[in-house]
């Protein structure tokens, strides 16, 4: 029988995630400390090239990882991470280079060889299967000795999920599962295997405050029984609290390896994007002017009478513990989900249906309800504006692409060409092509959702200026983020959501990351009741948002 005493026990709640550069580091109730690990490489890549189409994505890159450490591999959204990764495990074969591991040579590495030698790779996008239950997810993914006796095979499989702190029935369909939930069952899986090596690519991404302080705790108590961890992401804080060493690639190369306690943040940046980064957040608005967007009453499935109004110039933004109404209140205000109460918006009352044909929503589930996979960038960018490039019935095609184009280089996306399938750019570039999709439209007003998830440092600081320009042009900006450094540094209004209701607004001195946390877990309203009324009765689908 599998041992699963590993396995942890407490499901708890997923809170607000702080975090940023300046932001306090995330805290665990019994932290271990990091690893000084000096055993011998578990995993070493040398002379790694690999090209697509005769363009390089890398070329000549070292990289090694010891067993007993967790080394952070950093870089733009392009520069190479995830297509080394997918080389580390047999995903892709490379041009030239040489893979060894646990200090045997490995002739070609397959997945199926990568999975035999103990290497587990947790990707930015979970690779589940969304017809299944979370069940059926974890049978298919995992041995069938991990469900033995079968008698206990629903009771390992829920100690799996707990492991992670993740609260599902094991009959649920993914496709049902919150963008945090699929994310943990991805990493419960990852964990469930025990693995030599493991690769997490943004894991705490999606998720809130005490999910990832779990999270780093099963990280840290993995890494002392020997395991090495790669660890991806953007967030200069995680690496400070998590990695031993950071390598950090740009443009397909290998700028540096460092040990992470003799390196400063401001060294790091600007390996990372290749320049300085002087200003993180763009000047809010000195004289923001009239009143262009007010709600009253607002009401909607998982939410209840939400009043606020913002000026011209303003960002407003929205926070709270994850799951308490605000992903429900953006796409309600997207005109996604039917409502009662008034939106205003320039002085003109809208409805749902008006609401859906004249916003920009940028969704937190860009995969799945951002973007069209099987299109192209062009297609996808100039989905929503194909009126504009129409004269008579039929597009100008000279037209779309000049100012579709004029957009992407203005977003800095990285891509082969604008007829490339936009499933072939990375997280941040598809990010930014969702972006572009919002302002080739002339919105009358910007709802974003997570808008800098997953992006990296350089591509965030351009996105905050964007929204920072579409506000100061007089069209209403509303922002959701789970990062409250984020929305202190971005918003110049704060309304705080707990269990559907506003218990919080800030502005001016008032607007901090401290404020927003404690008014988020101090709140003691009572939950919104999923109604059947008139604004519960309507749903449109991501199909139909195109």
């Amino acid at each position: 029988m599998v041992d699963h005493s590993w396995l942890a026990s407490p499901t708890p709640p997923q809170l607000l995630r702080s975090s940023g550069p300046e932001g306090p580091k995330p805290k665990t109730e019994h932290p271990l400390p990091k690893s000084t690990s000096t055993h011998a490489s578990t995993l070493s890549l040398s002379g790694i090239t690999k090209r697509f189409a005769g363009v390089a994505a890398l070329a000549d890159v070292d990289f090694e990882v010891r067993s007993g450490e967790v080394h952070a591999l950093l870089g733009e959204n392009g520069a190479g991470k995830s297509t080394l990764m997918n080389v580390a495990t047999g995903t892709y074969q490379p041009d030239a280079g040489k893979i060894t591991f646990e200090g045997q040579a490995i002739g070609t590495l397959t997945p199926k060889l990568a999975a035999k030698l103990g290497i587990a790779f947790v990707h930015q996008h979970p690779a589940v299967l969304p017809d299944l239950s979370v069940e059926d997810n974890l049978r298919a993914a995992l041995p069938s000795q991990f469900f033995s006796p079968a008698k206990d095979a629903k009771k390992i499989a829920t100690e799996i999920l707990q492991g992670v702190g993740l609260d599902v029935d094991l009959r649920d369909r993914v496709e049902d599962l919150s963008v945090a939930q699929t994310h943990l069952l991805e990493i419960a899986k990852a964990f469930a295997l025990k693995p030599r090596l493991m690769i997490l690519d943004e894991p705490t991404a999606p998720l809130g405050k005490e999910a990832v302080d779990l999270l780093f705790s099963r990280v840290r108590k993995e890494v002392a029984a020997g395991v090495a961890v790669v660890y991806i992401t953007h967030r200069l804080a995680e690496v400070r609290e998590m990695a031993d060493r950071v390598t950090v690639l740009r443009d397909g190369k290998m700028r540096g390896v460092a040990e992470v306690s003799k390196i400063s943040d401001e060294e790091l940046l600007s390996m990372i994007i290749g320049r300085e980064l002087e200003h993180t957040f763009p000047a809010k608005s000195a004289k923001p002017g009239e009143v262009n967007f007010r709600l009253s009453g607002f009401t909607g499935t998982g939410f209840k009478n939400v009043a606020v109004e913002s000026r011209r110039g303003e960002i407003l933004g929205v926070s709270g513990v994850v799951g308490n109404g605000q992903s429900d209140f953006m796409k309600t205000l997207a005109g996604l989900e039917s409502f009662s109460g008034i939106v205003e918006v320039g002085g003109q009352s809208l409805t749902s249906r008006e609401l859906l044909k004249r916003s920009a929503y940028l969704p937190a589930d860009r995969l799945h309800e951002g973007l069209a996979m099987t299109l192209n960038v062009r297609e996808n960018a100039a989905i929503l504006a194909l009126k504009k490039f129409t004269n008579i019935k039929l597009i100008n095609a000279k037209r779309e692409s000049k100012d579709v184009l004029a957009t992407l280089n203005e977003l800095a996306v990285k891509a082969p060409s604008a007829e490339a399938n936009v499933s072939s750019l990375s997280g941040g570039n598809q990010q930014k092509v969702v972006m572009a999709r919002a302002l080739l439209s002339e919105p009358l007003i910007v709802i974003a959702d997570e808008p800098t998830q997953g992006v990296d440092v350089g591509a965030r600081a351009e996105i905050y200026r964007l929204l920072r320009e579409i506000s100061e042009s007089g069209v209403p900006v509303v922002v959701n983020s789970s990062d409250a450094k984020e929305l202190e540094g971005l918003c110049d209004q704060v309304i705080v959501m707990s269990r559907g209701h506003v218990v919080d607004s800030l502005r001016g001195k008032d607007l901090t990351e401290a404020r927003m946390i404690k008014s988020a877990v101090t709140a003691t309203t009572q939950s919104v009741s999923v109604v059947d009324g008139s604004y519960g009765a309507r749903k449109i689908t991501r199909l139909g948002r195109f």
